[in-house]
């Protein structure tokens, strides 16, 4: 069995989780293999010193990786999805960071889950992905699909931009907003949320358009079918808007069409029965929780 091991940070914790996994990896006839920035990080912090396989960016993580751990925050979790692409490589998310929706694993569970990974006691979560259609648009994307969301919003101004939306060509509305979110069901606990989206579990074949900050108070998220295409097209007071794509921004004229889909691939992610979706919301939101006192 081989493991991928990613990061991006280090953390006052981070010795003690290389330690635990490493540890639990010597048990069994495990291979272990890391991603190249991050496995110089641990050299440089004294953390590691054995002689590791290492991987980058660059198209060459090995097919037969069994899992892909990462190491941080969320933000971690959907740059791992960058290096996993559509390998169909289950990630397995180990929270270094602060609230954790995709990074769910709690520093002391990783040996009880680790011997579950081993076990084959788990299950998989298929994440959609979005995507920029062809276009002028998706030539500027080193990575061209988002886990979470697609967002649209303005670039030097305190003025909004104007997004005439259409559905499967049919148009929707046209928005008067700072910008507006694509979110797929991952990316629902997000962006989206902080904007006033809705909670979407994993599972929904859906997609939530949300505006940011829309100057008309009636407009309202919109819930959409994930076999939608959406199209939208940008006026604003400036000669370029913002394009997001997860983390990634890049400037686009405004005259730019913005196409919009799922990807023809899913991410895996593993979840475990004891961490659902569904216990993630009530102990990351304190959902039923007095907080009173």
């Amino acid at each position: 069995m081989k493991f991928a091991i990613y990061g991006q940070a280090y953390k006052t914790t981070t010795s003690d989780i290389i330690n635990r996994l490493l540890m639990e990896f010597r048990k069994t006839a495990t291979t272990v293999i890391f991603e190249t920035g991050y496995y110089d990080l641990l050299i440089e912090n004294h953390i590691i010193e054995d002689i590791f396989e290492t991987f980058d960016s660059n198209h060459n993580l090995p097919d037969d990786v069994d899992f892909f751990i990462s190491i941080g925050g969320d933000g971690t979790m959907l740059r791992a999805a960058n290096y996993v692409k559509s390998k169909n490589i289950p990630i397995v998310g180990i929270n270094a960071g602060r609230l954790g929706f995709l990074a769910n694993i709690q520093q002391d569970a990783i040996e009880n889950l680790i011997s579950k990974l081993i076990n084959n006691e788990y299950q998989l979560s298929k994440r959609t992905l979005l995507t920029l259609c062809e276009g002028e648009a998706s030539k500027r994307f080193k990575i061209n699909f988002a886990l979470n969301e697609i967002t649209i919003s303005r670039k030097n101004t305190t003025s909004m931009i104007t997004v005439a939306t259409y559905i499967n060509n049919e148009f929707l509305a046209t928005y008067w907003a700072d910008g507006i979110i694509i979110s797929t069901p991952t990316g629902s606990t997000g962006y989206s949320l902080s904007c006033g989206g809705p909670i979407i579990t994993p599972d929904s074949n859906c997609l939530v358009i949300t505006p940011i900050a829309p100057h008309n108070l009636t407009t309202r998220p919109l819930i959409i079918s994930d076999s939608s295409k959406i199209k939208m097209k940008i006026e604003s007071r400036e000669p370029e808007f913002l394009v997001s794509v997860d983390s990634e921004t890049h400037a686009l004229p405004t005259d730019t069409e913005i196409n919009i889909a799922i990807a023809s691939h899913t991410v895996n992610m593993v979840v475990f029965p004891e961490i659902t979706f569904l216990k993630t919301l009530r102990n990351k939101l304190l959902w039923g929780e007095d907080t009173r006192n």
